[in-house]
């Protein structure tokens, strides 16, 4: 059977996930409150600091060996699996809270102490500080020369501020995910350009007492003022305690070779919780990054007097997105990354990737992500429900990728590497809220029907599920006209009153 996108399916799907978020709690958080497993229809408000850790030689470690094979592959996922056990440990005795550690990018929380304490908010971001530099300079250590791994160089960013909790994830893959101003802006200043050092926005900067800079971008902490703060902290950690029983720790529980095998098509069927060094996953597949555009403007403007449309509206589209991926198209989501969904999707046999055909069920799949959400944005309008001003920018590229879990056992996180994993991310990156964009190997890749239809700008304005599958048709797509023919199979005509005659049931006709 094809893999398509239904209307009518699409529509059952939305107003039910609707329906699951009707009433809407949003509760002040408190010490005594557990963010794990925040039910579907529950929000908390959260004051805290959010810090983000990007490694900035992760593409490095990709490109260490001319061609993408499984060496490279293996000495990045060890050199992130190495940094990750590091700074999880760290955490721990920093008393802060890990949210994600999406590839080269670690984010974390700071809630203690809690507002009602006097000060509470600047010894946070002093912790905050002091905990950064614990991560500098452990990273710098933690390199292993006989694996040829070096140390990660490290930009780190800082915010503080009004956050919405609300739960991340699906199926056995639950944790909190942060909306709102201060998870955003300390994710921009970490990954701005390659400058090193610890980067506070002008919020955190003031409530420090330091002086606000014009472009806090470029004005990392001076050691005097990483000084200050570690002083005030007092975290009770030194650098060489944390590498030393990081290092015991390797030894104790050793991270293994990795060894990869294919997953058999289609990826709906990998079990991502199973995986471990030695049981990873690796082949040419589809890296897709689908953003809502404008969902952090939205949040900013809604989180004080509508925070339950903000959940109603996230709950209704991250359900929608993972039912397309996974069900619609038989595709696998590695995660959400805030208001981001992280795809996978591979067509072909247990030995072989077809890129033809993968290339273009993936452009049919950028189609129905953005069909299903502006149909959900339509389904949650008709309810009353504000939804702002969003868009959908959506950016996929082929390329040979590797799954796994890293960490320990009873603490591993998931985790897809490739180079083509960094470039869908960048062409996700570069579209508006309007726009499809392919990478320039699966454009490459694909049949002229799909080159045809993204051009030589490699990038489409309102691409949907319709307009995908009848271009790639119309052009002799074998994947898009089996569809289409799919959706005609067994469909009744259709009797236009105004013309007096018959023509067949067709996919435009399915929209409605």
């Amino acid at each position: 059977m094809s893999k398509n996108w239904n209307h009518d399916r699409a529509v059952e799907h939305i107003d039910k996930k609707i329906d699951d978020v009707q009433k809407v709690t949003i509760k002040n958080y408190t010490r005594d409150m557990s963010l794990e497993s925040i039910p579907t229809n529950v929000a908390y408000r959260v004051d805290g600091v959010h810090m983000y850790a990007d490694i900035q030689n992760l593409r490095d470690m990709l490109e260490s060996t001319q061609a993408e094979g499984t060496d490279c592959h293996k000495r990045t996922l060890r050199f992130l699996d190495q940094h990750y056990r590091a700074v999880s440990r760290i955490l721990g005795k920093a008393d802060a809270r890990r949210v994600d550690f999406h590839s080269q990018r670690l984010h974390s929380l700071f809630t203690k102490p809690y507002n009602s304490e006097t000060g509470a908010e600047k010894q946070r971001i002093q912790r905050a500080v002091a905990t950064a530099q614990l991560i500098v300079d452990v990273l710098a250590e933690t390199g292993d020369d006989d694996e040829k791994i070096p140390a990660a160089k490290v930009r780190i960013g800082i915010d503080t501020g009004l956050s919405l909790a609300v739960n991340n994830g699906r199926n056995g893959y639950r944790e909190p995910l942060f909306l709102g101003d201060p998870a955003n802006y300390a994710a921009k200043l970490a990954s701005n350009n390659s400058a090193r050092g610890i980067y506070l926005t002008n919020a955190a900067r003031t409530a420090i007492g330091l002086v606000e800079k014009d472009s806090p971008e470029k004005a990392p902490l001076t050691v005097e003022e990483i000084k200050a703060c570690q002083e005030a902290a007092n975290l009770g950690v030194t650098t060489d305690e944390i590498v030393e029983e990081w290092r015991e720790d390797l030894e104790n529980n050793p991270i293994g070779g990795y060894q990869f095998t294919r997953q058999t098509p289609p990826l709906c069927d990998m079990d991502i919780s199973a995986l471990t060094p030695a049981s990873s996953k690796r082949q040419e597949m589809v890296s897709m990054y689908a953003d809502i555009d404008g969902f952090t403007a939205y949040v900013a403007e809604n989180i004080d007097d509508n925070a339950a449309d903000v959940v109603r509206t996230l709950h209704v589209l991250r359900a929608e997105f993972e039912r397309v991926v996974s069900s619609d198209f038989e595709g696998r989501r590695v995660r959400f990354i805030g208001d981001c969904i992280q795809a996978l999707t591979c067509d072909g046999t247990v030995h072989n990737t077809d890129e033809q055909k993968t290339v273009s069920e993936a452009t049919r799949l950028a189609g129905a992500l953005r069909s299903s959400f502006n149909l959900a944005i339509e389904r949650l309008g008709a309810g009353g429900y504000e939804t702002g001003d969003l868009g959908l920018a959506i950016g996929f590229d082929l390329g040979p990728i590797s799954i796994t879990r890293l960490g320990k056992h009873g603490d591993r996180i998931r985790c897809a590497i490739g180079r083509k994993v960094l470039e869908s991310e960048n062409r996700q990156c570069a579209c508006k809220g309007t726009e499809t964009a392919i990478g320039q190997a699966a454009y490459d890749a694909s049949t002229n029907a799909v080159k045809s239809l993204f051009g030589t700008s490699r990038k489409v304005a309102n691409l949907d599920y319709v307009e995908a599958t009848e271009a790639l048709a119309d052009k002799g797509d074998e994947a898009a006209k089996q569809a289409r023919s799919a959706a005609y199979a067994g469909a009744p005509a259709v009797i236009l009153a105004d013309e007096r005659e018959v023509r067949p049931y067709s996919m435009s006709t399915a929209r409605r």
